[in-house]
């Protein structure tokens, strides 16, 4: 088995022949030579799309793109802003309709927290419930579109001083 494999490298061990190879039962005359390999270097002002010069401009383009890096002293009046002492309260208050018609939960959970002593806050839960005139209980009367309207309400909130 060596012997075959040095037949078919070649006494110079040189690379895999090029061509396809040849039909059975024939043979090739003399050894293949593989073209000398190339001698002159890569210019270095080429552009080399590789991976590696491709993160290259990543790196290079980081500064622009991230922000400014804070101070301690920055980054801790930041963290103290977010961390206001808050409270959760429950209680029951409507939301009144705003402007285009929807229900405005901001306004009535700040409602509900300036009720338990607290300056604004924060929907955390809302119910809804239809509210309907007594008219829909009359036997036989059709039920007209404005006898009952949704009424949503702010259950609990998270209060901020």
């Amino acid at each position: 088995m060596p012997a075959v494999l040095l037949i078919l490298l070649g006494a110079g061990g040189t690379a895999w022949p090029q061509s396809p190879p040849p039909a059975l039962g024939l043979q090739e005359q003399g050894p293949k030579v593989a073209p000398p390999p190339s001698t002159q270097a890569p210019s270095t002002s080429e552009e080399n799309p590789g991976l590696i010069n491709e993160m290259g401009k990543l790196f290079e383009k980081l500064p622009s793109i991230l922000p400014p890096i804070k101070s301690p002293s920055e980054t801790m009046n930041d963290l103290s802003r977010l961390a206001k002492p808050s409270t959760m309260v429950s209680g029951r208050v409507a939301c009144p309709a705003s402007s285009n018609g929807a229900p405005d939960c901001k306004q009535a959970a700040d409602q509900l927290c300036q009720g338990k002593g607290y300056k604004e806050g924060k929907s955390l839960n809302a119910d809804s419930a239809e509210k309907c005139s007594a008219k829909v209980l009359i036997p036989g009367r059709q039920r007209k579109p404005d006898d009952c309207r949704t009424d949503t309400f702010v259950t609990s909130a998270l209060c901020q001083n």
